[in-house]
């Protein structure tokens, strides 16, 4: 199987490029992940893409610091627009799809529950902003509207974006390198997130060569 594997810094690149597998580096955000993704996997064609890199988890949840995380489901969490009253309006509600019939939730590889069992790694829904939590309050507002998710990160619903595009399936798997919510930089564990999401996409890649 063929797999590319997209980040978004050079720093996290570093920590994949020894696998066996081509790895993109695209910069943050879903912008430069939907196009760096295009770019790359419009010339190797690959069987699979797989964002790979850090996020953050919702306190709301079990995952600890350093956990490693699959996706079942991708939402684009900050697309969409804010009522008079405050409240988020999602894609659905304002009948406007970011691609054929999905809206905020995108799809993600069709194995990918699968292969989460066989590694026991935990599976969930992964949010996508393009505003890292920062507050108490917009906490709240994500738990509130997504109560099931399990991570925030910047760049998978770009990834998603490009592998509807091509399609191609995708699959995003992150480290958890700290707790969404008020910003506190020097508690994130960024080596640790990354070093323990390799080992696990090591195992990952050897698994999925069998389907």
């Amino acid at each position: 199987m063929n797999i590319l594997l997209v980040v978004a810094t050079e720093g996290e690149a570093l920590f994949f490029g020894a696998l066996v597998a081509e790895v993109a580096v695209t910069g943050i955000g879903a912008v430069n992940a939907a196009l760096g993704t295009l770019q790359a996997a419009s010339g190797s064609r690959p069987d699979l893409i797989i964002n790979v890199g850090i996020a953050g988890a919702f306190p709301q949840g079990s995952l600890q610091i350093g956990d490693v995380v699959v996706s079942s489901q991708i939402t684009y969490a900050s697309m969409g627009a804010e009522n008079s009253n405050g409240s988020f309006l999602d894609l659905r509600t304002l009948g406007f799809p970011l691609h054929g019939t999905f809206y905020n939730q995108l799809p993600v590889w069709s194995q990918a529950a699968q292969v989460a069992e066989m590694l026991n790694l935990p599976a969930g829904e992964m949010l996508t902003v393009d505003t890292a939590t920062g507050t108490q309050t917009s906490l709240e507002r994500l738990q509130s509207c997504h109560p099931e998710a399990l991570t925030e990160g910047m760049e998978g619903a770009g990834v998603a974006m490009a592998g509807l595009r091509l399609d191609v399936p995708v699959l995003e798997v992150r480290g958890i390198s700290n707790m969404v919510g008020p910003r506190d930089r020097e508690s994130w564990k960024i080596p640790l997130a990354l070093k323990n999401c390799r080992e696990a996409l090591d195992r990952l890649l050897a698994v999925v060569q069998d389907f």
